[in-house]
């Protein structure tokens, strides 16, 4: 367990630091935005006038869909199921996120520009509702797994310091048998 938290940890570090030097922003009374290619970890929110597409900071959902096919691969290893079984915990993701997403929410961010096939504006960001973050939501519910781009918590937190806590959640789950890790020969 410590060194897959490790290996994490490391893993996570070396992604590029977005907009390191930006300041957090507080978007209040965001709203969830239907789009076809949401899904667990990217999707869209309009708070206000603003509308973008939201790409969460440190987690990965599975795919919900194989237009990334080396990816859903990849994710299936990581939680030791089949391409299908990952492609269910993936519409699974993105269902939960709709349906915790229901009301208004808020979400920080640095306006970091995250890469994708939109063509509306995209942003790492974080969600907080419900009482909770997002991914880790996600994390605890066998969802997602800790990867992708990082940065200091709004509260100043140092990336390398919350990563352990993200690799416990995804722990619990796995422990649980919760999500993807349902079906996992792990």
């Amino acid at each position: 367990m410590r060194r897959r938290v490790l290996a994490l940890a490391a893993a996570l570090l070396a992604a590029p630091a977005l907009a390191a030097d930006r300041q957090w922003q507080k978007l209040e009374h965001c709203r969830y935005v239907e789009r076809p290619a949401n899904d667990g970890d990217s999707f869209g929110v309009q708070c206000g006038a603003d509308k973008f597409v939201l790409r969460l900071y440190f987690v990965d959902t599975p795919e919900a869909n194989l237009n990334f096919g080396e990816r859903s691969r990849e994710q299936a290893e990581h939680f030791g199921v089949s391409l299908d079984d990952t492609l269910k915990a993936g519409y699974q993701a993105r269902d939960l996120v709709r349906k915790t997403l229901g009301g208004e929410f808020l979400v920080l961010t640095k306006r970091a520009s995250a890469p994708g096939r939109s063509s509306e504006p995209r942003y790492y960001g974080l969600v907080h509702a419900r009482g909770r973050y997002l991914h880790e939501v996600l994390l605890l519910e066998g969802l997602a797994r800790p990867k992708g781009v990082t940065t200091a918590m709004p509260d100043g937190e140092r990336s390398r310091d919350y990563l352990p806590k993200l690799g416990a959640l995804e722990q619990q789950a796995h422990t649980q048998k919760k999500g993807a890790w349902a079906r996992s020969s792990r």
